[in-house]
């Protein structure tokens, strides 16, 4: 069975940090596009970050650029997601998905699966 599945979220105060897993079950993580999302309550799914299958170059969303870093394990199929200087504005639940690759880019708005998976929640407050 594909699956993905994210962890790694819980409560932390403004300037505060977090590290995301989201492992892959039943297929070669390294052999796709990876981004990750999240839902503030009440909002639509944004697209934050996402990392290209094999070199793994990153991209971030402007809102997130110079806080966030993507990277993967290949040897432990999961891609993380490393969150420093946390602000309410970030509190949410947090996904990873497969995403489509655009020429040498990966793409934060185009996944490859309709669904969601579990997600991990986010939430920054003092």
């Amino acid at each position: 069975q594909v699956q993905l599945v994210e962890s790694g979220g819980g409560l932390v105060q403004p300037g505060g940090s977090l590290r995301l897993s989201c492992v892959g079950s039943g297929f070669t993580l390294e052999d796709y596009a990876i981004g990750w999302f999240r839902q503030a309550p009440g909002k639509d799914h944004e697209g934050i970050s996402c990392t290209t299958r094999g070199n793994g170059d990153p991209y971030y969303a402007d809102s997130v650029k110079g806080r966030f870093t993507i990277s993967r394990d290949n040897a432990k199929n999961t891609v993380y997601l490393q969150m420093n200087g946390l602000q309410p504005e970030d509190t949410g639940t947090y996904y990873c998905a497969p995403v489509m690759t655009v020429g040498v880019m990966c793409s934060m708005d185009i996944r490859l699966r309709d669904d969601w998976g579990q997600g991990t929640e986010v939430t920054v407050s003092s």
